[in-house]
């Protein structure tokens, strides 16, 4: 992945005419989004502090679905708009006028899961003529709950993970970032003001070895907990990644729904666990899936990149709006596992309840000071 490749935006949008608002939005396809938002606010993700947010909240980048624009909602500081907003800088003087070079606002984020970053979209949806000339991110590892003074204390390292660069008016900026370390907060530099509608922040998750440790039983799938899913079969209607997400489903696009398979064939997900473990129960879940549930699903594991695919829960009948609960004659050992539905429709959520082995606990941990954790 080369940041080369990635498409530039730069300049004002039009002003908004009338019609779809998003009709003249520009983006692309970024070659990291298939990966998790390690800002998702299902994660834990937080705006906990801004320098200013006059116009608009600190809170809006991280919200979920695109940013909404209504031309007609105005309040007593002017227009209201769906992203993070300040005031416009001015500069010192009648003879300075304007902001310094190195004036600017900012904002710190804490990712919902520490990880690693492999991609930041800033996107300026609606803000046409108000968006930043130039913008810059840098990534922070810190442990525990650091305030927002914690942050800011001079001893803090900070590192660049997007250098300062213009980006354009209401457009989806993305920006490849190339940092083999493991980051817990971010901060959110736009120069010298204005407004970027949402965050999100692409990469892999990497858990506390130290803390999955302690829990000895937990989800080895959760995305939380360093699971990722590698594959699937189908993502017409939602994507595979939200039967890992935090929680139950709240309704029905919150889980994993295929379009209608017109063939003899069936669809699947294909999961890396967060190291080597031994499985012990599992939940199938099929929240607010009520017409549209899978009708029968299978479970097979495999210990490493190539072994062989093992079944470890037969194809079994499942129930519509139903979380259906099995616990295995024994520990199962994996890195991998799939399911299969048949023959298509969905599932809210995979849960996989063990522990991990003694290999797996070492390579977490290995991975983990790799990263500077």
């Amino acid at each position: 992945m080369t940041d080369a490749a990635i498409p530039r935006f730069t300049g004002d949008a039009s002003p908004y005419a009338g019609g779809d608002p998003y009709a003249d939005h520009r983006t692309a396809d970024f070659p990291f989004t298939h990966l998790v938002d390690l800002a998702d606010r299902r994660l834990g993700a937080g705006v906990i502090a801004a320098n200013d947010e006059f116009f608009a909240e600190r809170e809006n980048l991280l919200k979920p679905g695109p940013a909404v624009f209504d031309p007609e909602h105005f309040g007593h500081k002017g227009k209201i708009m769906d992203g993070w907003e300040t005031r416009r800088r001015r500069g010192v003087s009648a003879a300075e006028p304007h902001p310094t070079p190195d004036d600017h606002d900012w904002a710190l984020v804490r990712l919902g899961a520490p990880g690693v970053i492999r991609g930041i979209v800033l996107d300026t949806a609606h803000f046409r003529g108000n968006y930043p000339q130039t913008v810059s991110v840098e990534g922070a590892s810190l442990p525990g709950s650091p305030s927002p003074e914690d942050l800011l204390a001079p001893d803090v390292k900070w590192t660049t993970l997007v250098p300062r660069t213009p980006v354009g008016g209401h457009a989806a900026n993305g920006f490849a970032v190339d940092a083999e370390q493991r980051f817990t907060h971010l901060r959110i530099n736009q120069h010298p003001d204005g407004g970027i509608a949402r965050l999100r922040v692409y990469g892999e998750v990497a858990p506390d070895p130290a803390w999955l440790t302690a829990l000895g039983t937990f989800d080895l799938a959760a995305l939380e907990n360093g699971g990722q899913v590698e594959d699937a079969s189908d993502r017409f209607y939602s994507p595979a990644t939200n039967t890992i997400q935090p929680g139950r489903s709240r309704k029905m696009d919150d889980g994993w729904e295929t379009r209608r398979r017109r063939d003899r064939g069936n669809d699947w997900i294909r999961y890396r666990l967060a190291a080597q473990s031994e499985i012990r129960a599992v939940e199938i879940d099929t929240a607010y899936l009520k017409g549209n549930s899978a009708g029968w699903a299978a479970l097979s594991v495999r210990d490493g990149e190539d072994g062989d695919w093992s079944e470890v829960l037969p194809r079994t009948r499942l129930q519509p709006d139903t979380n259906h609960r099995f616990v295995l004659d024994g520990p199962v050992r994996a890195t991998h596992v799939r399911i299969d539905i048949f023959p298509d429709g969905g599932i809210s959520r995979l849960r996989l309840y063990g522990s991990l082995t003694g290999e797996g606990a070492a390579g977490l941990a290995a991975r983990h000071r790799e990263l500077g954790g």
